[in-house]
């Protein structure tokens, strides 16, 4: 491996969800910083609302990387990486064409049946890490079955790193505050993602503004709301709530971790809540986020609702009651969940340490 190794990150990409490609975002700045010579490349259907807002080079797709498996195989052999993340992405022949062309290869899942696919006999003899997104509590542990399959391949089993994000810097916190006019612990964070997802009414992220607007009203509390890349419209002005179309993600983790409490869809923004112990209430935007935000209010870790802003305000307002909030900190602050941010650079380390021997 040279002294300038290549990262090629291919994440699921649509014109819908961003959860994939922000959280290789999320591994790569990471890995920038950790490694300054670090050559780092992505793979992007050009349908996503970031598609041109990436900070590294890109390659554009017509669809989904999985969609676009000859396109894929072709950038593959004309980069060369040294490593291929595959976030919840990848056929099973673009694993393979990556690891004849001697890269390290990280697959990434999220969920049981991405899990499951990851161990497939086939597509685990080419992996070298497979990351589990999940807190272990969601997901649960494998089979024996697939535990002595993997054994019998000479492969590890997935590594459960649990939901990935950049801890807030309190200096930097402090200037977003400032620049925004806001006191820690003292408002309240609405986001629904992407600002893509819709329901009946129209936009999700619709509902969470006007739940933001009558919270305002009701508790003179300050409400932001961040309404993400892919909303289409323009953002409506309510009284006591700041609208923000999109944030970088450092920023949005030091607001995260700043405000009072939050109202966030079942994408990973609430794993990332729990990790920072904060209190929230969470609604599905999405089909796959219904049993994560199940699995989390059984556990006592958030507050469910629907995706109308009557049942999020009225869960909000039960939340910032005293004796509510002081039931979730107490789970929260129990919870074990933690940034795997960490544990995945001690992977991309000891791989690099393979590599360099090999070579």
């Amino acid at each position: 491996m040279s002294l300038s190794p290549k990262f090629l990150f291919v994440p699921v990409s649509s014109s819908e969800g961003m959860g994939e490609y922000m959280r290789s975002l999320i591994i790569a700045n990471e890995v920038k910083q950790r490694w300054p010579d670090a050559n780092i490349q992505f793979i992007i259907s050009r349908q996503a609302p970031y598609a041109f807002t990436c900070p590294y080079p890109v390659a554009l797709l017509d669809d989904t990387p999985t969609k676009n498996t000859k396109a894929v195989n072709d950038f593959l052999s004309f980069y060369k990486a040294d490593f291929v993340i595959f976030d919840a992405s990848g056929r099973r022949s673009q694993l393979v064409h990556a690891n004849k062309l001697g890269a390290k290869v990280i697959f990434i899942s999220q969920h049981k049946r991405k899990r499951s696919r990851g161990m497939k006999l086939l597509r685990a003899r080419v992996t070298d890490s497979h990351w589990v997104v999940q807190p272990e509590f969601i997901i649960g542990t494998i089979s024996s079955f697939d535990r002595l399959k993997l054994k019998l391949i000479n492969k590890p089993e997935p590594t459960i790193i649990g939901s990935v994000f950049a801890s807030p810097v309190a200096h930097r916190q402090s200037e977003l505050l400032k620049k925004l006019c806001l006191v820690a612990n003292d408002f309240i964070l609405f986001n629904a993602g992407s600002g893509g997802h819709k329901n009946g009414q129209g936009h999700c992220i619709e509902e969470f503004a006007m739940a933001a607007a009558r919270i305002y009203q009701a508790t003179k509390i300050p409400c932001v709301v961040i309404f993400g890349p892919s909303y289409p419209k323009a953002m409506p002005e309510f009284e006591g709530v700041i609208n923000i179309k999109e944030l970088i993600h450092v920023d949005f983790m030091d607001l995260l971790d700043a405000s009072k409490a939050a109202v966030l869809s079942g994408g990973d923004t609430l794993l990332q809540a729990i990790a920072l112990k904060k209190p929230s209430v969470s609604a599905a935007v999405a089909k796959d986020q219904n049993y994560r935000i199940r699995v989390c209010q059984e556990r006592g870790l958030t507050v469910s609702s629907s995706v109308t802003a009557d049942e999020l305000t009225s869960r909000l307002l039960d939340l910032i009651q005293a004796g509510t909030a002081q039931q979730l900190d107490t789970a929260l602050t129990q919870c074990e969940s933690t940034n795997g941010l960490d544990v995945a650079m001690e992977v991309i380390t000891d791989l690099m340490s393979e590599q360099s021997a090999v070579s």
